[in-house]
């Protein structure tokens, strides 16, 4: 692995910004699994309430064009980094190829919607975390990330999304593993690349769509089960309860997948 110097940036200032509270529990995502109908209804009615109480720079910024905020990470002497995303509602893009540990560019309405970025480290570890700031309802639309990470590093990717769309292209990372909780949206994950260990991939589902490109070349192990939709398995065939392909007995790296369905359709590619 290339030696690697640690000197956080970011454009026009450190690494933290925004709000220094982070967006805990996502209760946005609990409540709409409750009474999908009901809840919609009463989360859209909050957020008209917010805009209609916000003060006059609020007023223009929803009415003005959005707000570009371009944040980097640097690359220090981590051996292995949890990266962690907290969005509340938005849309999600995941991907590698940053030279740096992180390119963030955040697109946005509300200036107190801007994301928080922080970045620790212990001895070998590192934290990395984006959150969409706490408390704040009123993110409004667009609100979208778009995010690099770098290849090189090993990582543990985890993502907490209340509702809108992730693409979430992760298979050039070095991963340890993916977590992944939903809670109303849809997901695009692709792992097709060439890991280098073995790791474990969890998708909690709540409403919506979850699709999984898998990579060829290693063994795929899925417990796959569903709420209120369908499994659609492509390229494995079903036994003892779990969803394999024809290399899982003898290849030297393996995925083990385990995808808990809400309300919605899985679909797993593996050809």
């Amino acid at each position: 692995m290339p030696s690697r110097s640690r000197a956080p940036s970011r454009s026009g200032g450190p690494i933290s910004s925004g709000s220094e509270n982070f967006l805990g529990n996502i209760h946005g995502a609990e409540f709409v699994l409750v009474d999908m109908t009901g809840k919609v209804t009463l989360a859209i009615g909050l957020a008209a309430l917010g805009l209609t109480g916000c003060d006059e720079t609020s007023r223009r910024a929803v009415t003005g064009p959005p707000l570009h905020d371009m944040q980097t990470v640097e690359l220090d002497k981590a051996e292995m980094v949890r990266v962690e995303m907290r969005m509340g509602a938005g849309e999600l893009n995941v991907a590698g190829g940053s030279s740096r540990l992180l390119d963030a560019d955040f697109e946005y309405i509300l200036p107190q919607s801007k994301p928080v970025v922080r970045y620790q480290a212990s001895s070998f570890r590192g934290q990395l975390t984006i959150a969409q700031p706490s408390g704040d309802s009123r993110a409004g639309s667009p609100y979208e990330w778009k995010l690099r990470l770098n290849n090189g590093v090993p990582m543990d990717v985890v993502a907490r999304l209340g509702a809108g769309n992730a693409e979430m292209n992760l298979g050039v990372l070095d991963l340890r593993g993916v977590e992944v909780h939903m809670g109303v949206g849809n997901l695009d994950m692709d792992l097709r690349g060439d890991p280098k260990r073995d790791y474990d991939v969890e998708i909690h589902g709540g409403v919506g769509n979850a699709t999984v490109r898998l990579p060829a070349g290693v063994g795929i192990v899925a417990n796959a089960r569903g709420g209120i939709g369908n499994i659609d398995a492509q390229g494995l065939e079903k036994r003892n309860g779990r969803w394999v392909n024809a290399r899982h007995e003898d290849a030297k790296i393996t995925i083990h997948l385990d995808i808990r369905g809400g309300v919605g359709n899985i679909t797993l590619l593996a050809n």
